[in-house]
């Protein structure tokens, strides 16, 4: 799976917020990063309010998302490059300085960066991967991803030349339920019910599932 970086430019107003969780919320899914997303976006969230609390109402500001291994890095840049963030210990009654003492808590770490012309503070979130660009879901899908690659080799090369982004993962997803065909023709082939092994490994599937989300 490619997780190419991405980046998205706006002005720092609290109304910026929303959609900005949203379009964060729809990139995880698109890579396969679901487990990540409420902490990815409640970042996000934090990140771009501490712009706006202290360096300014309508700052020209940029969201940028990347994978950093098998870590998913969240930066905000902003072009003040006085205002530093602080993790601050602060009180349940306190009006400000929880920001970032939440992302310190919740990430798996985080920092400033100082530029000639920009500020970018950064955090990074651990996920369940095991490669950059593998998958998760544990030995399952690793397994699924191999037969899946090798089966669908030649019609993979077929249309390398066309291939974006949105096109190889609906190739992918071609690729599965053919897969999937071939099987049950294997499995009538021999003389199995080809209901009962739906049925059962829907079973199988839903059990892991959860297992999963319990895990989570």
């Amino acid at each position: 799976m490619s997780r190419k970086p991405w980046d998205l430019a706006f002005l720092a107003e609290p109304e910026e917020v929303a959609p900005l969780r949203r379009i964060v919320r729809l990139r995880l899914q698109l890579w396969g990063l679901q487990e990540a997303t409420d902490t990815a976006q409640l970042c996000v969230s934090e990140l771009v309010s501490n712009v706006i609390t202290h360096v300014g109402l309508g700052t020209p500001t940029t969201l940028a998302v990347s994978m950093n291994g098998t870590r998913l890095r969240i930066e905000v840049h902003d072009p003040d490059t006085r205002a530093l963030p602080t993790l601050l210990d602060a009180s349940a009654d306190s009006e400000g300085g929880r920001g970032m003492a939440l992302v310190g808590a919740i990430a798996d770490r985080w920092g400033v960066q100082l530029h000639a012309d920009r500020k970018v503070t950064w955090c990074e979130l651990a996920t369940s991967l095991i490669s950059p660009s593998g998958h998760t879901g544990g030995a399952g899908v690793v397994r699924a991803g191999a037969l899946l690659s090798a089966y669908g080799s030649t019609r993979a090369a077929r249309y390398a030349s066309l291939s974006t982004p949105t096109l190889a993962a609906a190739m992918a997803a071609e690729t599965a339920v053919d897969a999937i065909t071939d099987l049950l023709h294997w499995l009538q082939a021999h003389g199995r019910d080809v209901d009962e092994a739906l049925e059962r490994a829907q079973t199988h599937f839903e059990a892991e599932a959860c297992a999963r989300e319990d895990r989570l």
